[in-house]
């Protein structure tokens, strides 16, 4: 392959041999994207991927998934790298073959439309920087969602991989997606792609589907699947019968389960038949062997969840969102709620309309289903994306929604028909202008417009030179003095006895006579302890761990019927108020986020605002005193 763009060229033509003719098979490989993303909650570090690179780029994929999907806000927010970075440093290292992303329409890599000039700015620099392939989807597969990106990709001189999102329900047909196919060749894609990210194509169907498929589009089709239910090889193999030219797998060390089929085990099957994929299998193998010591860094993010599991042909949640799922339930000590929160989503879904669960539905969905099994009441709290949802600001959802779940939502308040981004004013200009002196580059003003809290904190931290990873290892050692309030909660190993237990501390109440009710995790199970000092029951000697950082209330409790309060722990995104401000009960004065959505926080009662005690990214706790609204 002599360079990327020839060699794209090139492999657009040959996919359309005569039928009947030996017909290679193409193989995506995700192990930079989708299968950590899947298997470690995205927690891949740049680093490792370099280490490895070079030797990808020997292997003759069509193209390599690297970019997108979650990875742009966990680089930001746990892994404090620069994802432009990222992808720039992966252009370099790897000349040969496609880079791929994965784009979600208006969405972009984010949880919420973004108006037209910021999608087109992000498309632009995206393929700038070393974008081949874009895979461009809407979570509702409402098409007038991706125009933008797709006609942006296109202007770039990118390949654009239209996308269905697969998904079964009452209103979802196969007939229904070919009719989408073809309003998706109409606008100008290069390829489609059936994205099943559920794990829910059955061989069956797989074959099914692309038959009809093949009967109405020539283009070549991209099969993506995860092996969450066990059958992704087995729909693969059936879709390449009927027509199929592309499959999405991943190395063995980072495959299967919630992540994808395994290259080497597809690559084996295919050989000496008229799908041969004609990639080295001992070259696989070697470099399988690599991420194979790689994924041994990051096991603290291994989770049980994540296996192949045939309930997911059931609850439907996608592979990337069961490990970043169980991940937040057990920041929340909830991991014991996991089944709970398993059996309320296909409930929240249905109430939604069946959207297919995929970024950022899937968060949308999983988020309002946790919420609702935490607070022990469906729709006690309401995030703000659940009340956009119903709004119709996501799009229109495939089937017909729950009016008593929309009325608690948005009340009387009549939803949108018009396509969503129509109703957002363009904002490159005033973000430029938002963050004058803490830019460096167009990128960066990109990364705000996306997560503007967490953007903000990595150019502080870059500035002052303190960009510092979460760790790998859950081992912690802090400072003599937890004096320091607001930092995330602590995880740590004790070994005592040559047994280790791994603790946690969640956070830290108001004092009480002179002691204070502190929270602490052991082996998962949550314990409430009223002690003076954290030493009391974490010992802190010379060359053992020290006692760590924590969640401290530094707010008043809250005690008055005006006292405002977060359900939930997290970080402030908004303040809706300021001192002197009439209220009325329910009225939205301040969202949190938490779990990465935002959850509107409202006034118990009317009055005047009296005190606003917090500030835009304070770390807040349920029994703080947020905001004092007092009655006229």
């Amino acid at each position: 392959m002599p360079n990327k763009t020839s060699n794209a060229t090139t492999s657009k033509t040959s996919l359309k041999e005569k039928p009947g003719t030996v017909r290679r098979t193409h193989i995506t490989d995700t192990i930079l994207r989708d299968s950590h993303q899947s298997l470690l909650a995205t927690r891949m570090r740049t680093e490792d991927m370099l280490e490895i690179a070079p030797l990808l780029d020997k292997v003759g994929y069509w193209s390599l998934e690297v970019w997108g999907g979650a990875t742009f806000d966990t680089c930001l927010r746990f892994l404090k790298e620069d994802p432009w970075e990222r992808l720039k440093t992966l252009r370099k290292v790897i000349p040969n073959t496609r880079l791929q992303m994965l784009l979600r329409g208006q969405n972009l890599v984010g949880y919420r439309h973004y108006p037209d000039d910021v999608v087109r700015k992000f498309v632009e620099r995206a393929a700038k920087n070393g974008v081949d392939v874009f895979r461009i989807f809407d979570a509702l597969n409402d098409t007038r969602n991706i125009e933008v990106a797709v006609k942006a990709a296109k202007d770039a001189k990118a390949i654009v991989e239209a996308t269905i999102c697969y998904t079964t329900s009452p209103v979802h047909t196969h007939e229904g997606f070919v009719e989408m196919g073809q309003k998706l060749v109409k606008m100008g894609a290069d390829t489609i792609c059936i994205k099943d990210m559920a794990g829910l194509l059955t061989p069956g169907a797989a074959y099914d589907l692309v038959t009809k498929m093949r009967e109405k589009i020539t283009l070549p089709i991209h099969i993506h699947s995860h092996d969450s239910s066990g059958l992704a090889a087995m729909s693969y193999l059936k879709a390449i019968e009927a027509g199929a030219d592309i499959i999405d797998t991943a190395l063995s060390s980072l495959a299967s389960g919630t992540s994808q089929p395994p290259t080497e085990s597809m690559v084996a099957a295919l050989k000496d038949t008229p799908y041969d994929t004609g990639l080295d299998l001992g070259l696989l193998s070697d470099i399988a062997d690599r991420f194979r010591d790689t994924r041994r860094k990051y096991k603290r993010y291994e989770s049980e969840y994540t296996a192949i599991n045939p309930k997911t042909l059931v609850v439907q949640i996608p592979g990337g969102m069961i490990s970043n799922l169980a991940n937040q339930l057990r920041e929340q000590n909830a991991l014991d709620k996991m089944n709970d929160v398993f059996e309320e989503i296909p409930k929240v879904r249905k109430d939604m309309g069946y959207p297919p669960l995929v970024t950022p539905t899937s968060q949308v969905v999983g988020t309002q289903a946790t919420l609702n099994v935490l607070m022990g009441e469906r729709y006690k709290v309401i995030t703000s994306e659940t009340r956009n949802y119903f709004k119709g600001l996501y799009g229109k959802a495939p089937g017909p929604i729950d009016e008593t779940a929309r009325k608690l939502a948005i009340g009387d308040e009549k939803p949108i028909t018009c396509r969503p981004a129509d109703l957002l004013e363009p904002e490159l200009d005033k973000l430029i202008r938002e963050i004058d002196g803490k830019a460096k580059s167009i990128e960066d003003v990109l990364s705000y417009a996306l997560f503007p809290i967490v953007a903000m904190e990595f150019f502080e931290q870059r500035e002052n030179g303190k960009l510092e990873p979460e760790p790998l290892e859950l081992e912690y050692a802090a400072p003599a003095e937890h004096t320091v309030p607001h930092l995330a909660p602590s995880e740590f190993n004790v070994t005592v006895h040559g047994e280790t237990y791994k603790i946690k501390v969640a956070g830290a109440g108001h004092k009480v006579e002179g002691k204070r009710p502190f929270f602490i995790s052991i082996d998962n199970k949550l314990e409430e302890v009223m002690i003076e000092s954290l030493t009391e029951v974490i010992p802190t000697t010379a060359g053992e761990i020290e006692r760590p950082s924590i969640t401290q209330s530094i707010r008043p409790k809250a005690k008055k019927d005006g006292d405002v309060t977060t359900p939930i722990p997290g970080k402030v995104t908004s303040i809706k108020v300021s001192t002197g401000s009439k209220v009325s009960e329910g009225d939205t004065v301040l969202t949190v986020e938490a779990m990465k959505m935002e959850n509107e926080v409202h006034t118990p009662i009317s009055g005047v605002v009296k005190k606003v005690l917090v500030k835009v990214g304070d770390s807040v706790n349920p029994d703080e005193t947020l905001i004092e609204v007092e009655k006229e």
